[in-house]
């Protein structure tokens, strides 16, 4: 089975004892699409391994290819804002994709 997070477990183990869900859908910028991706491509490594994260997975849309989801489960409240306090978060999501997006949606939910 693929791995997702830092600490080499499976999914099934990174769910099991709970966490903060981050849910986010990210749309591009007309022709930005295929740039943020490449961003996302040197961010999802950095990310996965963040101690914080026990599940980091990206999408892209298998038809509007501007279109991204975000799927994350950290820790805690207090590893998200880790996470988004990091210097590869401050590197490749706001400095360079945010700009280039159209519309971003993010929601936060406790596993059941």
């Amino acid at each position: 089975m693929k791995l997702y997070a830092s600490d080499n477990k499976t999914v099934a183990e990174a769910l099991g004892d709970g966490g903060l869900l981050v849910v986010a859908q990210w749309e591009a910028k007309e022709g930005q699409a295929d740039k943020i991706a490449d961003i996302l491509d040197q961010f999802l490594p950095e990310a996965q391994r963040d101690p914080g994260a026990k599940l980091f997975l990206i999408g892209r849309d298998k038809e509007n290819k501007a279109k991204f989801l975000f799927f994350e489960l950290f820790r805690d409240e207090a590893a998200f804002k880790g996470h988004q306090e990091s210097e590869y978060f401050k590197k490749y999501i706001a400095g360079q994709a945010l700009p280039l997006l159209a519309k971003r949606e993010r929601a936060q939910f406790a596993l059941l």
